[in-house]
């Protein structure tokens, strides 16, 4: 397997059957165990990662966003992680994991429009902009919400 392959599919977890999507975003939920701050940054690494990978992976055909592509939920979910407070709870996790692939599955605008971008950057947009969303929403309701969020 191909470095960029490799990348692109979080070391083969987008073969995952059912839903490679859901998949993709539970691997990195971890992450939140580390900070905010540590998604954030993580969440922008994989953001440039899996940019220059998929770019690599669809070269042969640049308009499409196969199932198997993965990084991006990857991404998307790392700063929608990066929403939570510090002293976040396992629910607010969940609840955070829940609000991103409702999004990512969904698409409200503008993720909707994101989602229309061609090219590796659009592959990778839409989930950018879900994650982005629903950090926002989160942070937002952690006063509605405190210990939880």
């Amino acid at each position: 397997m191909s470095l960029p392959l490799l990348v692109a599919t979080l070391g083969g977890i987008g073969r995952l059957k059912p839903a490679p999507g859901t998949w993709g975003s539970l691997v990195v939920l971890p992450v939140a165990l580390l900070g905010p701050l540590a998604a954030l940054l993580l969440g922008l690494l994989v953001t440039l990662v899996g940019v220059y990978a998929v770019r690599a992976v669809l070269r042969e055909t640049p308009d499409q966003d196969p199932a198997w592509i993965v990084v991006d939920e990857a991404a998307g979910m790392l700063l929608a992680l990066a929403g939570l407070s510090v002293d976040a709870s396992i629910w607010g996790m969940l609840i955070a994991f829940g609000l991103f692939r409702v999004f990512d599955i969904l698409k409200p605008w503008p993720v909707s429009w994101a989602d229309q971008q061609k090219g590796a950057f659009g592959v990778m947009l839409d989930d950018i902009v879900a994650g982005a969303l629903v950090a926002a929403a989160l942070m937002l309701a952690r006063p509605l919400l405190p210990g939880v969020i």
